[in-house]
């Protein structure tokens, strides 16, 4: 659904994709772990709100810059730059996947030829 693209720190270049929300950005007991400079347990958790797109909201004294300013909570958008500790992260939508629909198709083409026979065996029964 996302991916969060990491620009520094010791994970710096990896990219991890999130589907499961809420998520949490932190150390050890986070669903993104990093243990660079200045990132918290809890640094702050992502979550998705239906209406309104994606949430997060920043421990109380954790300090988060988004864009460059300081946040407390707010919506992410495509691109945006979250900053915590030594650590930049660029927010992206991830790409869509689309279902393989190879049997369908097969199923469909199989189905349409059933059907020209059944057409020629009437058409040959009708002249005979």
């Amino acid at each position: 659904m996302i991916q969060l693209q990491i620009l520094s720190g010791k994970r710096a270049g990896s990219d991890v994709v999130v589907s499961d929300f809420p998520f949490v950005v932190g150390r050890a007991d986070a669903d993104l772990q990093l243990d660079d400079a200045g990132v918290w347990e809890r640094h702050f958790q992502m979550e998705f709100r239906r209406a309104e797109g994606f949430h997060f909201t920043t421990q109380p004294d954790a300090l988060t810059l988004l864009n460059g300013e300081r946040a407390q909570s707010g919506f992410l958008r495509n691109g945006d730059l979250i900053e915590l500790g030594s650590i930049q992260l660029r927010f992206w939508l991830a790409r869509s996947r689309q279902k393989t629909l190879q049997a369908c198709e097969a199923l469909t083409w199989t189905g349409l030829f059933a059907l020209f026979a059944v057409q020629i065996g009437l058409i040959w029964w009708l002249l005979h």
